[in-house]
């Protein structure tokens, strides 16, 4: 199974069988992030400004690990994840999958480290949009899209 070196071991914090995602594009990403401790496949598009994070969370219904990368937004050592589906009407599955089982493994660079994802609200979510939309503006086209109010979730690092 592909994953970060630390020079000793394999590092990995949620257990059980990885599933690929459906997405070409996804698997693809996925497998050069890790691949190359992030060093490649960490640009969205391949555009500097749009740094991405490879989430692994634990899929609802098949208990598979499940892999998605998103865009990089981090504050004080807290990420948020944006569930906007680039603004589809429907939450993607990964929202389901934080919902089911928050713990979710976040990796920004070459180790993953183990998070706990709850989704923002009010003024906290407001903020964090904020800065969401300053990382990677579509987020706000997406809004403008949908009747659903785009979820948040803050990841924060697992005691």
């Amino acid at each position: 199974m592909p994953g970060p070196w630390n020079g000793f071991r394999y590092v990995v914090t949620l257990q059980g069988e990885y599933e690929p995602s459906a997405s070409e594009w996804v698997r693809d990403q996925v497998e050069e992030y890790e691949s190359s401790n992030g060093e490649r496949g960490n640009l969205l598009m391949g555009k500097p400004e749009w740094p991405i994070v490879v989430i692994t969370s634990v899929g609802h219904k098949s208990g598979k690990l499940r892999k998605n990368p998103v865009m990089r937004v981090e504050h004080d050592g807290v990420y948020a994840a944006v569930a906007s589906k680039g603004g589809a009407p429907e939450h993607p599955e990964w929202y389901h999958n934080f919902l089911a089982n928050p713990r979710v493994d976040l990796q920004d660079g070459p180790e993953p480290h183990e998070y706990v994802a709850r989704i923002a609200e009010g003024e906290e979510r407001a903020e964090w949009w904020e800065r969401c939309v300053q990382q990677y503006a579509p987020y706000a086209e997406y809004q403008e899209k949908t009747d659903r109010e785009i979820p948040v979730f803050l990841l924060e690092r697992a005691s």
